[in-house]
């Protein structure tokens, strides 16, 4: 479905006129892939439509948020009830004691303080588990991305690895001298630097699954034994659910192992799907760290927009609407989907693996399992780059980066499915043309 981009690359050009690299978030550049970034004028259901009048398929639902799809009319007439009584009052609101109930009520965590961005809910938890500790260092993995903390951008994951940046100018040596970064999976590093650094490490920080070097589910008992050694030692275990919170399934990725193997971060951090696809985050957890928190306590946190009376309700109608039905029929799609990517890809003679965990999933453009950052960091970019353009030619939006996961939504039907399906063979064909180039 080839066809001209002119607004969208007319917009391109006035962006970069007053905005650097054109975009606001800087995977959408389009920088790791080629190309000009299609400008989205409207969505609705599994579809995007450009600028251009050209509609995809939406295999990134806006990073994740939009689990039950694009303009869900629910969610739609909420909003718009809500945003008719007023967009921000400044002054505490029901819509958002009952978005906190509904966390409390899907997740381990026993109170929680909402925020806007997941960035700040990271930065937060941070703050309060070095206040409830009194310790200072931070242990976190390579390849993980917990937001643009200076203090979490040493070795992260997403745009910085996208991008191949390791760390960031503006952030000062001493913001991530206080930084562990150790090797994901790597249970003998962990051992070694608690066993070392123990009495000074407030907490260990992960994704609960990692999604920003891709998808690489946690191996059977490592969020256990990470949780463990931090109760041994007397930090505290964040798991940074910004992604996966209410996505890999309905009560997270700590629903897929946490909830079976019997144990519980001491806090917790949410995002995304939470709000519904507007600004809104949180963090939670023990009650009596949670309680360390000001007005409470003595760390202090605020945020003008937090528990947004807007967001909020987004966020609150979308929870309610994601029952066991939405996240079966997001099981049954990506299974379809992931099955098509690797018989497609196997018979042009692309090296790939398909990852997964609960409902997330990505497809690594390498010929081995891909257990770590470093493993990750193997891919055929280049090969990922021709396979993207190849599906978006042919109506299907990718993540713009070969280090991201692939999102569905509830509104992905037969038809939306089946355009994927149909355009993996040749995007296959362009992969393998690429690697022999």
């Amino acid at each position: 479905m080839s066809g001209p981009t002119h607004r969208s690359e007319d917009l391109f050009r006035r962006a970069r006129a007053v905005t650097p690299g054109g975009v606001n978030s800087p995977v959408r550049a389009f920088n790791a892939v080629g190309g000009t970034p299609r400008f989205i004028r409207s969505a609705r259901g599994a579809w995007l439509t450009d600028v251009d009048g050209r509609d995809y398929v939406d295999l990134i639902c806006s990073w994740g948020p939009m689990l039950l799809g694009h303009a869900h009319p629910e969610v739609q007439a909420a909003v718009a009830e809500a945003a008719a009584r007023g967009t921000s009052y400044g002054a505490p609101t029901e819509q958002e004691v009952e978005l906190a109930e509904e966390i409390v009520a899907r997740t381990p965590v026993d109170t929680v303080r909402l925020v806007s961005s997941g960035t700040e809910a990271t930065m937060s938890a941070i703050r309060l588990a070095r206040g409830f500790t009194g310790r200072d260092v931070v242990v976190k993995f390579a390849g993980c991305y917990h937001g643009h903390v200076d203090a979490l951008l040493a070795q992260a994951g997403s745009g910085l690895a996208t991008l191949a940046v390791p760390g960031t100018p503006g952030v000062p040596e001493s913001a991530t001298a206080l930084t562990i970064v150790l090797p994901y999976h790597d249970r003998e590093a962990v051992t070694a630097a608690f066993a070392e650094h123990g009495d000074r490490i407030a907490c260990l920080v992960t994704e609960a699954a990692p999604g920003n070097m891709g998808v690489i589910a946690p191996e059977p008992g490592f969020n256990e034994f990470l949780a463990r050694t931090c109760a041994d030692h007397g930090a505290l275990f964040v798991s940074d659910e910004v992604m996966t919170g209410f996505r890999a399934s309905r009560t997270g990725q700590w629903g897929l192992d946490g909830a079976v193997e019997g144990w519980r971060p001491d806090l917790m951090t949410f995002g995304k799907v939470m709000g519904g696809g507007f600004p809104a985050a949180a963090f939670g957890g023990r009650a009596d760290v949670m309680a360390r928190l000001a007005p409470e306590g003595p760390v202090y946190q605020a945020g003008t927009l937090s528990g947004n009376p807007v967001a909020a309700t987004a966020g609150l109608t979308t929870l309610r609407l994601a029952d066991d039905g939405v996240y079966e029929h997001l099981d049954k799609m990506g299974e379809t989907i992931r099955t098509a990517a690797h018989e497609a890809l196997t018979a042009a003679g692309v090296p790939h693996v398909v990852q997964s965990t609960g409902t997330m999933f990505s497809v690594f453009f390498t010929d081995r399992p891909v257990r770590d950052f470093a493993g990750a960091s193997r891919q055929d970019t280049a090969g990922f780059a021709a396979f993207f353009h190849a599906m978006l030619d042919r109506g299907v939006h990718l993540p713009p980066s070969a280090y991201e996961a692939w999102f569905l939504s509830a509104a992905h039907d037969d038809r939306a499915v089946a355009t994927v399906v149909d355009a993996l063979p040749d995007a296959a064909r362009a992969a393998a043309e690429a690697g022999r180039a």
